[in-house]
Formats: structure tokens, C-alpha cells, sequence
């Protein structure tokens, strides 16, 4: 039988040898074999019972609550516990990175933030962030989930949008229209990210886009302006105009 001083205990579960001499003083864990010397050994039904005591004291119990728990739970029960919590605590450093990364790509989208503008998002991210969905049914939003661009991330497409609303921000500062080469080069490229981003699927793509319009305290998305969101239109109908005159042959001037 396998048997382990307090020194090699320590050693292996990462706990003081103070603290295991603590909790051997207060009855929570005893070493079940003394030889003749007095000298105390851990059995592994002791090395158990301590990482039933490491698991419950990191759900933040105290060490009374722990003693009256030991007999009462099996490892498995405890370990159930631990991994809900870890779960909830990996949701919220989750949360944490999302909501840090949109504050990110806020500043590379418009510059400067105010500090109401950090603290509204960081209180209301939770919230907000999906109202939009409740405007697809349950098949569409799995999708949309999954294929939608997120300020909380930081992956290729959402970038890419980026870039475009960046752009386009240029576009209206320097009064360049939406009818010329620059609207042209940026209505094609949202149509592309958009038709990967949606699947090519044109109906669902206008039904986003209809909610993409609505005040941002309706949809929940990330508020983008009217004068935005009107460059985009007519852009992309300058775009699907000159794409079609193309294909007759009659290009109109830009």
C-alpha cells in the first residue's frame, strides 16, 4: 500500500505543509497511518479526501462548511461543482474579452471614445447585444450567430467590415459621393464579404439589413449613421448599375 509523508503531500497537491498540518490540527484531514516513530503517513484515500477539500475551498467555502460537506458529497459531485463553476467563471472572462476587444475595434472605427460611450457599453453588452435576434426565427439565428461580424472579435471579416466603415467615414468627411471609383471599389467589396458573410442567401441578407436600419436602442446592434448607412445604399446600387451596364456593354461615366 502506498503511503506519502506530509512533505511529498505537499510536493504533489501545491499545498504548504503548514496547511496541511492545519488541517490535521482542526480534524478536517488526518493522516490514517502513524508508524513507531509517530510519524505521520497519507494513504490515497487521504490525497482524495484533500483534493475534495482544494476543489470545495476554491467555490470559495469556508472550512467549516467544507468539513461538514466531505462526508456528505462524492468527488464526482464536487467535481460537477468545480466544473460549473470554472464554467461560469470562463463566461465571464469570456465577457470580459469581448467586451474589451469592441472597445478596441470602437477606437480604430471612430478615433476617440467618451467615457459615457466606454461605460454604456460595458454595462449594457450583456443585454443589448442580442435584440437584434429577435427578429429571425431559430434556424436564422444559429446562423447569423455563427457567421455575423462581432466587435468582440477580432477575425478576418470583422476586421474587413471595419476597414469598409472606415472608409466610408473618409468617403463622407471628404465629400467623395458613393457614385464614383471609391463608392464603387467599397459597394463590391461589402456585396463580397456580404454574400460569404450571409451564405448568398439574398433573402436572409435583406432581412438584416432592414433590421441593420432600424435605431440602434431598437436593434441592439452597433449604432451606424444615417449618412452611413445611405452611402452603403446607394454605393451598392451605383455598383449593381454599372455591374449591369457592363455586361450589355454601355458603361455610364462615374
Amino acid at each position: 500500500m502506498n503511503r506519502w509523508t506530509t512533505g511529498q503531500v505537499a510536493k504533489q497537491s501545491n499545498v504548504s505543509v503548514r496547511t496541511l498540518r492545519y488541517y490535521d490540527q482542526i480534524g478536517l484531514l488526518t493522516p490514517s497511518h502513524k508508524d513507531d516513530n509517530g510519524r505521520r503517513y497519507y494513504a490515497e484515500e487521504d490525497l482524495f479526501t484533500l483534493e475534495k477539500i482544494i476543489l470545495l475551498k476554491s467555490l470559495s467555502l469556508p472550512l467549516e462548511d467544507i468539513q461538514n460537506l466531505l462526508e456528505k458529497l462524492s468527488l464526482r459531485h464536487i467535481l460537477v461543482a468545480h466544473h460549473n463553476h470554472l464554467q461560469e467563471q470562463l463566461t465571464l472572462l469570456q465577457t470580459s474579452i469581448s467586451n474589451t476587444t469592441s472597445l478596441i475595434n470602437m477606437i480604430d472605427l471612430e478615433g476617440s471614445l467618451s467615457w459615457e460611450k466606454v461605460s454604456s457599453l460595458v454595462q449594457t453588452a450583456k443585454t443589448s447585444s442580442k435584440k437584434w435576434m429577435d427578429y429571425f426565427e431559430e434556424d436564422e439565428r444559429q446562423f447569423l450567430q455563427q457567421a455575423l461580424p462581432n466587435l468582440g472579435n477580432s477575425d478576418r471579416v470583422t476586421q474587413q467590415y471595419i476597414s469598409l466603415l472606415k472608409r466610408i467615414d473618409w468617403c463622407l468627411e471628404y465629400s467623395i459621393k458613393p457614385e464614383s471609383d471609391e463608392g464603387y471599389q467599397i459597394a463590391s467589396e461589402l456585396i463580397e464579404v456580404s454574400n460569404e458573410t450571409f451564405g448568398g442567401d439574398e433573402e436572409l441578407m435583406n432581412k438584416f439589413w432592414e433590421v441593420r436600419k432600424q435605431p440602434a436602442e431598437e436593434s441592439g446592434l452597433y449604432p451606424v449613421s444615417e449618412e452611413v448607412l445611405e452611402f452603403v445604399e446607394r454605393c451598392i446600387a451605383y455598383a449593381l448599375e454599372i455591374d449591369k451596364q457592363t455586361e450589355v456593354g454601355t458603361v455610364p461615366n462615374k
